[in-house]
């Protein structure tokens, strides 16, 4: 198995939205003061027991950032590139690694070689940049040729990521975040439409510039080994199990999620070579506490977020019961500007006690930290009704219970005949004698060590 990053938990950040940024760059702004303010909260951050930063994208862009128009210098509306490594020092500074957003699958129009397809049309150098350029007719932006934008949106230029010239200069540029900034990992944006070929490369170029290097790719469909696997990439985003976890919850059908952990992680798991990017929320998806029916379902969501198979990850602000749904008009109440950081925005008020919920996420992923059946350990399904659920995770001598009641009443779960005898409470410390059933209290889990 693939176990880079396997004792890593993320904390996701936009900081375009988080730092309250203009939401258009008119390029004219000096640089702002973002990277200064994050650093403030880290030890916040990090006294959840998050040891790795996502952030992202960073780099300059004309809208939301994934529109780049400089891989080589940060947005100006978050600061420049003075600001941002000493903001990435401050994070390894306290072992938090950083991961930068790589869009490499297209750039906005404003790219340096898309401005020269415009003035020079079929003369420019560029020509072959990008995918499917077409003389013949006018883009619908009024452009005298036309070209493939992602999934039809023509403010994102398709690269041809099969052209030499391309690959070297964003290998160029990887180059230069990773002596720039030191940075550990890249997630992917877009990897399901990117060539398996370009991956390869790229995995290729960024172990051997900086072995341990972690390359994540955002992956919503299909069999995620085409992806995850030796020489490609180290992870995948697990939307599969993303939906299952929440959706199981609101049905009352936790066999949803029972099927879903067994698909992957079982006997007969199809992912057993990788550990992939866990999340609840995202700045593409509603925030957890806004798709969940059942208000206290998120304390018990995020307990068992730690306890399955997988790198986990918190979407900024998430921890405080933040609420948020995409809307008609753009994804701007997913990514809410929050300064000072720990103040809720009006349509963001959280539904939970955030201190409670904040603890929680503390006492998990410590438990997690501290067991190495629950970053590496298998999977086996014990037993599973509509509203309870028991599995063990195991890891050489090392077993770990954990039972769910999803219900709003104290209930035994079952977990066999297997387990009898001594172990542990990981929640209260206390010793304990396994039986064929633990009792569970309602919206709650149980997870327990037994004594090899």
């Amino acid at each position: 198995m693939n176990t880079l990053f396997s004792d890593k938990f993320f904390y996701h950040i936009y900081p375009l939205g988080l730092c309250g940024c203009p939401k258009g760059n008119d390029f004219s702004c000096s640089a702002g003061n973002a990277f200064e303010k994050l650093a403030a909260e880290l030890d916040r951050i990090k006294s959840l027991g998050v040891n790795a930063l996502y952030i992202g994208p960073v780099f300059e862009s004309t809208a939301h950032g994934y529109d780049t128009l400089d891989y080589f210098h940060v947005d100006r509306r978050l600061g420049n590139n003075e600001s941002f490594a000493a903001f990435c020092k401050e994070c390894h500074n306290r072992g938090v690694a950083v991961v930068l957003d790589g869009v490499f699958n297209h750039t906005g129009r404003h790219f340096f070689a898309f401005k020269d397809l415009q003035q020079n049309g079929w003369n420019s150098s560029y020509k072959d940049w990008y995918l499917n350029v077409d003389f013949s007719r006018k883009s619908c932006l009024g452009d005298n040729f036309d070209y493939e934008g992602w999934a039809g949106c023509k403010d994102l230029v398709k690269l041809n990521l099969e052209n030499q010239q391309v690959r070297n200069y964003l290998f160029a540029a990887v180059d230069f975040w990773i002596d720039t900034f030191k940075i550990d990992g890249l997630r992917l944006d877009a990897a399901d439409v990117i060539s398996k070929d370009f991956l390869d490369a790229l995995s290729d170029h960024c172990k051997n510039k900086k072995p341990g290097f972690w390359l994540m790719g955002e992956v919503v469909h299909g069999d995620y080994n085409d992806w995850a696997r030796p020489g490609r990439l180290d992870s995948v985003t697990n939307y599969q199990i993303y939906k299952a976890l929440w959706s199981a919850l609101n049905d009352k059908n936790l066999f949803e999620l029972s099927y879903n952990l067994n698909r992957e992680f079982g006997e007969n798991g199809i992912y057993k070579n990788f550990l992939p990017y866990n999340f609840l929320d995202n700045h593409d998806v509603n925030r957890i506490a806004s798709t969940l029916k059942t208000q206290e379902h998120l304390f018990l969501l995020y307990a068992l977020f730690f306890l399955i198979p997988g790198i986990p990850s918190i979407y900024y602000a998430s921890e405080l019961g933040v609420r948020g749904k995409r809307g008609s008009h753009g994804d701007f109440e997913l990514r809410p500007s929050l300064p000072p950081f720990s103040a809720v925005p009006d349509f963001a008020q959280p539904l939970v006690d955030s201190d409670s919920l904040c603890k929680v996420i503390c006492q998990f992923s410590r438990i997690r930290q501290s067991q190495v059946a629950l970053q590496l350990g298998s999977y086996k399904e014990l037993s599973v009704t509509n509203e309870t659920f028991a599995f063990e995770r195991s890891y050489g001598n090392e077993k770990i219970l954990v039972a769910v009641n999803a219900s709003g009443q104290g209930k035994e779960v079952c977990i066999g005949k297997n387990y009898l005898g001594h172990g542990k409470d990981l929640l209260t410390g206390e010793n304990l004698h396994f039986g064929e059933k633990v009792f569970v209290p309602e919206n709650w889990v149980f997870v327990g060590k037994v004594n090899s």
